[in-house]
């Protein structure tokens, strides 16, 4: 399905959500969502629980289908026309709530594993993956502070630790957007600080989304904020006036 592409250029922004909506047992989890996220842009998504942000993610990355609206990436592809593989192949990378990492495998191993290859069984055969330039995954554990722990099993890592592994293991990938979900959740404060650090330092070469309720890290971030209300956006823009806003105080903050 890679080559399932709109006829030419529609926008030049690297995500278009355009009245987008998706229904799930008479349930209206997305209700006309609009959402444009330009190139190299990091964008913090809020909301209360059942607002949509988990469905907008899965629309984005393939794993439910929109009934309504347009979906487009990187200015060309319809993303509402790709299964979940093809998404990834285009450079969209997820991360869950929870880590998953392989815990009985050292930390610079597993950024091996998710590195950026050829995955094919003759690859494979070939040992092409060993063959891959160890300053590739240097530089990934220099970003998610994880350099000192190279050759500690994951398993043994403190929870933030496996979030920023996890991270790593997406960025290895080198996607054009990542999407991260609640990554400060059961952190630590100074863990929650050091993921904001990192996340600004990911997003100067990478487009990222992240889903967060933790208000005080997404005040790190420092950036475009977008509330998601009953599957809408309810408001965009900086955190202060996003958290000042009288309609997204009454549906999440004053909560």
């Amino acid at each position: 399905m890679l080559d399932t592409i709109t006829a030419a250029p529609v926008t030049n922004t690297l995500l278009y959500l355009d009245a987008v909506s998706v229904s799930f047992d008479g349930f209206k989890a997305l209700n006309e969502l609009s959402l444009v996220l330009e190139h190299g842009e990091m964008r913090a998504i809020i909301g209360p629980n059942g607002a949509g942000k988990t469905t907008m993610m899965d629309v984005i990355t393939g794993k439910t289908r929109p009934d309504t609206g347009t979906v487009l990436f990187d200015g060309r592809i319809d993303l509402t026309q790709q299964d979940e593989a093809s998404i990834a192949q285009f450079g969209i990378g997820r991360k869950f709530q929870k880590p998953t990492v392989f815990e009985s495998h050292s930390v610079a191993d597993n950024i091996l594993l998710a590195l950026k290859g050829a995955r094919d069984p003759l690859s494979a055969l070939l040992g092409e993956r060993n063959r891959m330039p160890g300053e590739r995954i240097e530089a990934v554990l220099e970003t998610v502070k994880l350099t000192d722990f190279r050759d500690r099993q994951a398993g043994g890592l403190s929870h933030g630790q496996k979030q920023w592994l996890e991270i790593g293991m997406l960025l290895a990938q080198d996607p054009k957007l990542l999407l991260v979900d609640e990554p400060v959740a059961g952190m630590t404060d100074a863990e929650t600080e050091t993921t904001a650090h990192l996340l600004r330092d990911i997003a100067q070469s990478h487009s990222v989304i992240v889903v967060e309720h933790d208000m005080t890290f997404v005040r790190a971030l420092g950036v475009k904020v977008t509330c998601l209300h009953e599957g809408s956006v309810l408001a965009e823009g900086a955190i202060d006036d996003v958290s000042s806003n009288e309609r997204v105080v009454e549906v999440y903050l004053g909560r």
